[in-house]
């Protein structure tokens, strides 16, 4: 049975490229607007390489951007998904954390809604938005004070560099990165855990159940 913990140490990720059919086309579908901004169409002089290049950069970036940036019921579904997560992961139920992260895919279905883009967009933006401890709410320090718990995790290798890209306020903008590096379901995986040992460690210094500070921060 999958279970987000481990028995021993996670292997590096190795990064298979899926072509799903369409995937090209929907995708320019998406930019081809995003680079209409930037003054590129189909009618644009082919020659200007680096001009194309950099506003296709651009585009991309906004592209990315918005995908990992949930909003409207999206973004209410992932926070619920992830409100289940934490609370498993604090309640040692890592079996039910891995079903609820393997339930998820790149497109919403009538089953599930919430895609891995959302959940971790989400995680990453809420890590983000506690570092900088904008409310009197967040406890001092608390990223800098959060590790990974005990053991080892499916999603660890990503969730290390989250935390530490989280803590410069650079998770969310950071995230074609960790994608790169270790793999979409990998960072999916590293952001739940990475928000859900944050919320551990808000839960201890507060002296709040972790599944109640799930409830009220994550949202």
């Amino acid at each position: 049975m999958t279970d987000l913990r481990l028995d021993a140490p996670e292997s590096p990720a190795l990064i298979a490229i899926q072509q799903r059919t369409g995937m090209a086309d929907e995708m320019w579908r998406e930019i081809a607007p995003l680079l209409a901004d930037e003054g590129i169409t189909e009618d644009t002089d082919p020659t200007d390489l680096p001009t194309l290049q950099a506003a296709l950069d651009r585009a991309v970036a906004r592209y990315n951007t918005a995908l990992f940036t949930p909003t409207g019921r999206a973004r209410s579904d992932a926070a619920a998904l992830l409100r289940q997560v934490v609370a498993s992961i604090a309640a040692d139920e890592t079996e039910h954390a891995a079903r609820l992260l393997d339930s998820l895919g790149p497109d919403s279905t009538a089953e599930q809604p919430v895609t891995t883009s959302h959940a971790a967009g989400l995680a990453l933006s809420l890590l983000g938005a506690w570092s900088a401890n904008t409310t009197s709410d967040i406890p001092a320090g608390l990223l800098q004070g959060t590790a990974l718990p005990a053991g080892h995790w499916r999603g660890e290798r990503a969730a290390r560099d989250i935390l530490a890209l989280a803590r410069k306020g650079r998770a969310h903008r950071s995230v074609q990165k960790l994608i790169v590096q270790h793999g979409g379901h990998h960072v999916t995986d590293g952001a739940a855990l990475a928000l859900a040992a944050t919320v551990q460690t808000w839960a201890q210094r507060t002296g709040t159940p972790a599944a109640d500070v799930a409830e009220a921060a994550i949202g």
